[in-house]
C-alpha cells in the first residue's frame, strides 16, 4: 500500500469513466443557495481541507457513478483506481413522526414559513425553528464509510459526493428535509391542511353584489373621487401557479412549477412602472 510524503494513501492512475455525475460548478466554491452553503460550512469545518480539495476534483471530473438519497442516509458508488467502484454510505439521525409533528405545528403557525414552503422556498429562519425544538436541521457530524483503504476523513471519495449532494441540495431544497425523513409531498400535506383548518381567503374570490335598476346606468361613484380611491393589493405574479393544481411534470427532478415560479416573478417585476 504505497504512502505519499503527506501521509495520504496513494493508489494507481484514476480510471475515467463516461456518464458519471459531474459537478455544474468548473472552478471555485460548490453550492450556490444559503443552504448548499451551509452544508459546505458545516464539512469545511469538521473535514480536512486537502481531502476536500481532491473531493472537489473528483466531483468535477464525474468519477460519481451514482448518487441516491433516502431518509437518513445517502448511498454512492465512486470510481477510484481500482476496477471494482468504492461503496459510500453517508447516514445521519432520521427523525421519527412525533418529532415531524412538532415541526410541523411549529412551521404551519407561522403565516410566512408556510406560505414561503407552499410557495417552493426555504426560508432561512427555518434554521432556528428546528433550533428552539432541539431538532438541528444541518447535522454537526456525519457518520460516512467508504470502502476504499484511505484511512482519511473523509477521503477524496466521500468528498466528492458530499460536495455533489450540496449540489443535489441547490437543485431542491427539500432533499435537506427529505434526509431528515419527511418528503416534500408529506410536508407540504400537511402545511395545506394546516392552512384549510385556518380558512384562508379565496384569491380569486369576487363577492356578490346586489343589482339595482335605479343603479343601473349611474356609476355609483363619482369620476372625482375615482382617482382618489387607493388601490388594492396587487396580486403576486405566481398567483396563477398558487392556485391550481400542479402539473405532474418534473424536469432534472424538480416540479415544474417551481421552475416556472421565478420566471413568472421577473414577468411581473418587467411589469412594474419605472
Amino acid at each position: 500500500m504505497p504512502i505519499g510524503p503527506d501521509g495520504w494513501f496513494e493508489g494507481g492512475k484514476t480510471i475515467k469513466v463516461e456518464g458519471g455525475i459531474k459537478a455544474r460548478s468548473k472552478r471555485g466554491r460548490i453550492g450556490e443557495e444559503w443552504w448548499s452553503r451551509r452544508f459546505i460550512d458545516i464539512l469545511e469545518g469538521i473535514c480536512d481541507k486537502g481531502r476536500l480539495d481532491r473531493g472537489r476534483r473528483y466531483a468535477r471530473a464525474g468519477q460519481v457513478l451514482n448518487l441516491d438519497l433516502e431518509p437518513g442516509q445517502v448511498h454512492a458508488r465512486v470510481q477510484g483506481s481500482r476496477t471494482e467502484p468504492y461503496q459510500i454510505e453517508i447516514n445521519i439521525p432520521r427523525y421519527d413522526e412525533e418529532a415531524w409533528a412538532r415541526v410541523e405545528r411549529s412551521l404551519a403557525g407561522q403565516a410566512v414559513f408556510r406560505a414561503k414552503l407552499l410557495a417552493g422556498e426555504m426560508p432561512t429562519q427555518i434554521v432556528a425553528v428546528f433550533d428552539e425544538l432541539g431538532l438541528p436541521l444541518f447535522p454537526a457530524e456525519f457518520d460516512m464509510r467508504c470502502s476504499c483503504p484511505d484511512w482519511g476523513f473523509p477521503c477524496k471519495h466521500l468528498s466528492a459526493v458530499l460536495y455533489l449532494l450540496a449540489e443535489a441540495f441547490d437543485d431542491d431544497p427539500f432533499l435537506v428535509l427529505a434526509w431528515r425523513g419527511r418528503s416534500r409531498d408529506e410536508l407540504l400535506g400537511a402545511l395545506r391542511g394546516a392552512a384549510v383548518d385556518d380558512e384562508p381567503v379565496d384569491p380569486l374570490h369576487v363577492p356578490d353584489a346586489p343589482l339595482r335598476l335605479a343603479d343601473f346606468y349611474s356609476s355609483g361613484t363619482s369620476l372625482a373621487r375615482l382617482k382618489e380611491l387607493p388601490g388594492g393589493p396587487a396580486a403576486p405574479p405566481e398567483l396563477l401557479l398558487r392556485v391550481l393544481d400542479p402539473p405532474p411534470v418534473r424536469v432534472r427532478h424538480i416540479p415544474l412549477v417551481d421552475l416556472l415560479r421565478p420566471v413568472y416573478r421577473e414577468l411581473g417585476e418587467d411589469d412594474q412602472p419605472s
